[in-house]
Parts: structure tokens; sequence; C-alpha cells
């Protein structure tokens, strides 16, 4: 068997692990499709896309046409849009081009006096050819274009020059070029192209406790007082409202505040110490409510025009009932005990892990019965804690069965580990991932790190920039004040199609257990954290209006939904302004950011037009959307930007002129 077929197409792209895994897109996303295409010797080669849905349909035309991307490399590519969910599969057709070739050796033989009369019978008998191959029901009459240019070559009343001219003539280009005379076809195989809901690439996410949101009375929140939070939620312009585990909380080794080992009567726990008498993964806490209260909660968020994230966090508390039930699912040391979990230097003491190899089946088994039940209350996306702890078959397996009949569903790796092992999970079915984002502050750091998520990883893996976490307050935020919030929160919405932030950012707390920890002080894990958002609003103390007109910016601006799109504009003479752009369609976004929180600074930033969509010597008209101010951009421009006053430029590119 051989291992190219009669026209040589090869390395396609996007392949994930060769073809075993499907590349990913969302409904109505733009993506690049390229593949290594030639022939022996000077023959003129072309290429297409060929889309099948998940029924095996074809799009609206037999291919979308590739184009060599730099003369010489024989790599071809071409863009292309996808349609509804599901499991489609692309292939690229290539082709000998006869007229091709016939037309680039026309142009010089005929021009030298070469067999001129031999090369324009040639090329009639091929227009001959391709006209067969127009169908004859067109409307345009398109066939007897090119049957016009036939006759035009046999013309020999006209001199050689004229009758070449017809035939190479705009109007025959463009039939031929919708349908081409094709010999040798060949295709390469058919790749998966997972189709996947838009969700799943775009959206803003907020995390709060609702045990938080109680009342003066009574300080347990609940889902009906928490529900009180949603519309401020909403209001800011986020789409996904994220949950930390809701179900009952452990007694034994339960932490008290600020993660001390002797929890008092009224310490409430940690979240994700799951599981005790009162229940365990499918159950909640009751003083959250009941079931029925939750499912209330996630119909009020629908009714705002959000959904519910919930977390899934595969571990127990010593109080589990599966402790009892399923003892082969824990790791026993010689003396019989369980040990705690560990991510030294942390020390998990109210949290036993699970160990898998014993009953891999079962645990896949019970994984997708919790997440069916949640899915019953209306949920539809999860946020998986630490995935990378646990046997990257198990989610593979895990994942595949709920998305068989559910894909719409969503899985958020929480995955802060190795890059080989994230972009794995990310391989084998989750639909996003956390980043290093939260730790890349300068211009260096983020651009290389974006360019990478935004590459050829965009095929598999969808970042979602949280800017904050309840276990990670970065010292960027620690020692930039609210400065550093407003560029991270500007970073992160226009960086990335999903972003997020943790419950507090807007009052940008910032203060650390301890010098050099990223842990909070009196951190929400622990204790409950009530806030007084309505005099945070009167005082002025809130980003709140910064991040609403942020979700306002990226609804308005499709460019901002993509991912595949960023382009940095590396020539600014300030390590310490970050530019970038991106564009879809006629809609372009140029950002220019201040990455030093505690100082005013001055550039002159450079363009790459040609990224804008016009050439080097056009100027933009450009209009910042934080401020509603217009200028006139150029290939170079100053700027200057003051943290607290004028953080960044979000401009959208209006107009263009010579």
């Amino acid at each position: 068997m051989t291992a190219v077929g009669r026209i040589p197409i090869l390395d396609v792209r996007p392949a994930i692990q060769h073809g075993r895994r499907p590349a990913k897109a969302v409904t109505g996303e733009s993506f690049d499709i390229s593949a290594i295409v030639f022939r022996e010797g000077r023959g003129a080669v072309a290429a297409h896309v060929v889309l099948k849905d998940a029924s095996g349909r074809s799009g609206p035309c037999t291919g979308t046409p590739m184009r060599e991307l730099a003369p010489g490399t024989d790599r071809w590519g071409a863009t292309v849009t996808v349609g509804e969910p599901g499991l489609w599969t692309f292939t690229v057709e290539a082709w000998a081009d006869p007229v091709g070739t016939w037309r680039h050796h026309a142009q010089v033989q005929v021009v030298a006096g070469m067999d001129t009369e031999l090369i324009l019978e040639e090329g009639a008998c091929l227009y001959d050819r391709a006209a067969s191959g127009v169908p004859e029901e067109e409307e345009e009459g398109l066939r007897d274009v090119v049957l016009a240019a036939a006759d035009a070559l046999r013309n020999e009343t006209c001199s050689a020059a004229l009758r070449l001219e017809a035939a190479l003539s705009i109007e025959v280009h463009a039939v031929l070029s919708r349908y081409p005379l094709r010999d040798l076809v060949t295709s390469s195989q058919a790749l998966p192209l997972l189709v996947e809901r838009e969700r799943a690439l775009c959206g803003s996410w907020y995390e709060f406790f609702p045990r938080s949101e109680g009342t003066l009375e009574e300080p347990h929140g609940t889902f009906r007082t928490a529900a009180r939070r949603l519309p401020a939620i909403a209001a800011m312009g986020f789409d996904v409202v994220y949950l930390p585990p809701i179900h009952p909380i452990g007694r034994t080794c339960r932490k008290g505040k600020n993660d001390t080992l002797s929890a008092g009567p009224d310490d409430v726990g940690v979240p994700w110490a799951i599981g005790s008498p009162d229940g365990g993964h499918d159950a909640v806490h009751p003083a959250l409510g009941s079931l029925e209260d939750f499912v209330w909660f996630v119909n009020q968020t629908r009714d705002l025009g959000m959904e519910i994230a919930l977390d899934f966090s595969l571990q127990c508390s010593p109080d589990h009932p599966w402790v009892r039930q399923h003892p082969e699912w824990f790791h026993r040391r010689p003396d019989g005990s369980i040990a705690h979990a560990e991510n030294p230097p942390k020390k998990y003491q109210d949290i036993y892990p699970i160990a898998f190899d014993a009953d891999m089946d079962g645990l896949v088994a019970e994984t997708c019965r919790v997440l069916r039940h949640w899915m019953g209350c209306g949920v539809r996306i999860f946020r998986v804690d630490n995935p990378h702890t646990k046997p990257a078959v198990f989610w593979e397996q895990a994942i595949a069965a709920i998305n068989r009949s559910d894909p719409d569903v969503i899985f958020l790796a929480e995955a802060f580990t190795r890059p080989a092992v994230m972009h794995a999970l990310a391989q084998l079915g989750f639909q996003q991932s956390y980043t290093y984002f939260t730790w890349r502050n300068a211009k260096r750091e983020l651009t290389e790190h974006l360019t990478e998520l935004s590459g050829d990883a965009a095929s598999y893996m969808r970042p979602n920039l949280f800017a904050n976490t309840p276990d990670i307050l970065p010292a960027y935020l620690q020692h930039g004040g609210r400065p550093a919030f407003e560029v991270r929160a500007v970073l992160a919405a226009t960086l990335s199609p999903t972003w997020g932030i943790y419950s507090g950012y807007e009052l940008y707390e910032n203060t650390p257990l301890r010098e050099g920890s990223e842990e909070y002080l009196n951190s929400e894990k622990y204790q409950l954290r009530p806030r007084d958002w309505d005099a945070a609003a009167r005082s002025g103390c809130t980003i709140a209006p910064l991040l609403t007109r942020l979700n306002t910016i990226r609804r308005q601006n499709p460019a901002l939904q993509q991912l595949r799109n960023l382009c940095f504009h590396h020539r600014a003479d300030n390590e310490s302004v970050i530019v970038y752009s991106k564009r879809k369609g006629d809609n372009t976004v140029l950002v220019v950011a201040n990455l030093d929180p505690h100082h005013a600074q001055e550039a002159t930033v450079s363009l790459d037009m040609p990224q804008l969509g016009v050439a080097w010597h056009d100027a933009v008209q450009v209009r910042d959307e934080l401020t509603g101010e217009s200028w006139r951009w150029g290939r170079a421009n100053y700027v200057r930007l003051e943290p607290g006053c004028r953080p960044a430029h979000i401009f959208s590119v209006l107009r263009c002129g010579g």
C-alpha cells in the first residue's frame, strides 16, 4: 500500500493525535485547514477542503478552495466556517490542474512565438473539456463563457495575442475557478471535527459562594438568599454563574478559618471536603436548602440569561458515604488508614483522594450517574477540580459517555499543571481549560503564552482566562491595587473569548494570608465572607462599571468572541505597553494596555497595518470603546496610559482612509 496518493497530500492540519481525536470548533467559528500538496515536475495543482456535517452531508458548495500560503512552500490552506453541533469530518482533495498548467506555459510560449498554433489548440481542447463540467442548468450561461473562450483560441483571423487574452479573461477564470477541470483527483484521509455549542468557546464567568450571601438574621446563605445576587451579576454582563461544590461538608478533620486544623462548632468547613451523613456528591448541603431550592436557583439564573456551572470535585471527606460503601475506591496504608490529599506544601487533612485502578468501570459509572443527576436539575456546565490528579483514560471515558447523549454539556479542566498534561486533557475531551494567564504579567510572557493558546493549540484547547480564583491571589494583584485589577480584567476579557473572575474581584480584594502566599486572608474557602455590595457601589469602591463595560464591548464586537484571530503588534518601544488586535469580517478591535499598575507609561506604537485589514500606508479612524473618544491612527502612534485614569485603549476600527 502506497503512503501517498497520485497527488501527494501530506501533513493535513489540524490533525489531533494523528486523527485519533477530533479537532474542535464551535457553531459559526471560522478556522484554517492546511496541507502540503504538490506533484512531480512543474505541473500545476489545486486543492479544496470538503466539510461534511454529522449526517454526512457536504456544505452548500462542493468544497472551499485552497491557495498556496506562501510561494514555494507547497503548503495550501483555506479558511472554513462550520455550522450546527455534531461530529463532522473534513477532507482535503487535490488534483492536477491542466488548465493552470496550460495558462502558465501559454503565456511564455505565445509571447516567444514558440509552437503558437499548437499551444492555442491545446488550450481550446482543454476548454472544451472544462465546459462539459459546467452544469447546463446554470442560468448565467457559464458553459457558454468557456465554450466562447475555446472558439476564440481557434479564431485564426485574430492575432495569437488577442486569442490568448480572450482565453485568460477574468470572466473565464471566474467560471473555471468555480468549476475546475480536475485530473488525477486525490483525497486525504477524512479527519474528525467536533463542532460544539458557542458557549464552549465564548463566555464571561462569575464565581461566587452562595453560602456567603446570607442575612443579618441568618448569616449562612441559602439558594433563596443567594438569588438576590443574580440580577447584579447579570447586569455586569456575565453569562455563566460558577458555584463551588454545594454538597454536604464533612466534620472529620474539618478546617477552621484560614486553614487552621482546629475547627470550632460554628466553622462551616471547606466545600471541597465533600460528604457527610447528609449525603455525598448527589446531595445538597442542608444549610443551602433543598434540591428543589437548587432547581429553583438554576431556573432563576436561566431567566436572567445566564447558566450555572457547577463544580465537580472527585474527592471525599472521611465522612462521605463512599468511604463505607466502596472501600476499594481508596488507597489504604499498611495500618489500614486512608491517606489524606496533599499538594505540597498544601495539605488537605479533610479530604481523601480517590484510587482508580481497583474499579475504574465502577467509578466511571458512578461519575456519570452523579453528573446526569445534576444535568437533570438543569446544569449543563461542570468545572472539574484538579482533573490532572486522576487518570486521563478515566476522563476520556466519562466525558465521552456524557457527550455521546448530551453533546451540549461542557467540561472545564481546572488543571494548573505541566503543559503536556494540560494539552492532553484538552485533546481527550475537556471543552475548556484553565491556563497560566494568572501568572503571566510581563509583555513577553503574555505574548508567548497567548500566541501558543491562539495558535495550533486552539484546534483542541480553549482557554478560560480567570483573573483570580478562591485559591489564587497572584502577587500582581496583591501589590498593584485597583489599577492592577483593572488592567488584568481588560487583558482577560479581550485576549480570550472566555474569561472569568471570582467574587470580590470587583472590590479589588487583595490582602494575602501572609507575604509570599497566594492564599487570601480570611479565605472564603474556610469561612463565610459577606460583602456589602450596596455600600461599595455608593462609595465608588468597585470596578463593577468597568467589568460591565468590558462585557458589553465583548458582546458588541464579534472579533472578541474568537480565539484564533489574535495578533500581537510587537513594535511598541516600551516593555510596559502591550498591543494586540483581533479581526472578524469587517469588525476589528485594537487593544493597547499599560502593564505597569504603578506608573504612567508612554510609548510609540508601531502597528502591523495589514493585520487591521488595510495597507501599510493607510490610516484608520479608531474609537476608544472605554471612553468614546476617537482618533485617526496610522502606522506609528503616540500613547500615554496612566493607572487609575486610563489603563488601556480598546479601539474599534471605524473606517479606513489614505
